[in-house]
């Protein structure tokens, strides 16, 4: 819980999204503290996706209000609730393949929003100054060994840790995570699920994530909401909402 007086990291109160007759969230309340962690559950379709465009500003909410450490954001544009720092990672990585794992992680540190590609803003000299964050990234991540590879060489896997990086380099303090371990082995799986839980309780960031591996759900140990149809329908720990008779009928079909 957070001390008396501070907001949470994120809020949602009564958010609701409606495309034409079709309501895809519907007075959706959550609440995310300060390096809380938790993930989100549910059937495809029942607004996952759309709750994390509304977080990041690529939708605006029809009713509720979102806030972020207390202040407003629900219409803001993307780039001012990044600066606020929120950060999200898709499920398709998001990096540069003409750079190498460093590079990456250069990029958002010397960009400063000057909008220049990568390539220009690298040529310029100007990621002397963030060497030693860059290393520490690269450790932080698992990377390190693979510093001067070439993105098309390293796996699935390390491709994103290395997007989750670079989230960090811009700032990020809120992780928004979208199916992190889809298409990753037991081995890389473990990774991500390692990194996320030592961002989240030793590094203070607040972490919430889209996930369908009930695995990797069950190791982060985290807070889990289940949505169907726009609407949240369970909230607790893993044991809580694997028993619950409203989600084996509405998402797992049997208790886990």
């Amino acid at each position: 819980m957070n001390e008396p007086g501070i907001p949470p990291a994120l809020e949602l109160a009564g958010v609701s999204k409606r495309f034409g007759g079709l309501t895809v969230l519907d007075r959706l309340d959550l609440r995310l503290e300060l390096s809380g962690m938790a993930c989100i559950l549910g059937p495809n379709g029942c607004g996952k996706t759309t709750l994390f465009n509304l977080i990041t500003g690529a939708l605006k909410p029809d009713e509720g209000t979102i806030r972020v450490y207390g202040a407003r954001v629900g219409g803001l544009p993307p780039f001012e609730i990044s600066r606020k720092g929120v950060g999200r990672k898709f499920q398709v990585p998001g990096i540069y393949p003409e750079l190498t794992v460093a590079e990456n992680i250069e990029v958002p540190l010397v960009a400063g929003g000057t909008g220049n590609g990568p390539l220009a803003l690298l040529r310029r000299g100007g990621a002397a100054a963030s060497h030693a964050r860059r290393d520490e990234l690269l450790d932080l991540c698992g990377l390190a060994a693979k510093a001067e590879h070439a993105v098309a060489t390293i796996s699935h896997g390390e491709r994103q840790r290395l997007e989750i990086a670079m989230l960090l380099a811009r700032g990020s303090r809120i992780l928004l995570l979208d199916e992190p371990t889809a298409g990753m082995t037991a081995l890389e799986t473990q990774a991500i699920c390692e990194l996320v839980i030592e961002l989240q309780r030793k590094h203070g960031r607040a972490v919430l994530l889209i996930e369908h591996d009930m695995g990797f759900v069950r190791a982060l140990g985290c807070p889990i909401v289940v949505m169907v149809r726009g609407k949240m329908i369970a909230h607790g720990n893993y044991d809580e909402v694997s028993r619950d008779p409203a989600v084996i009928q509405s998402y797992l079909g049997r208790a886990r």
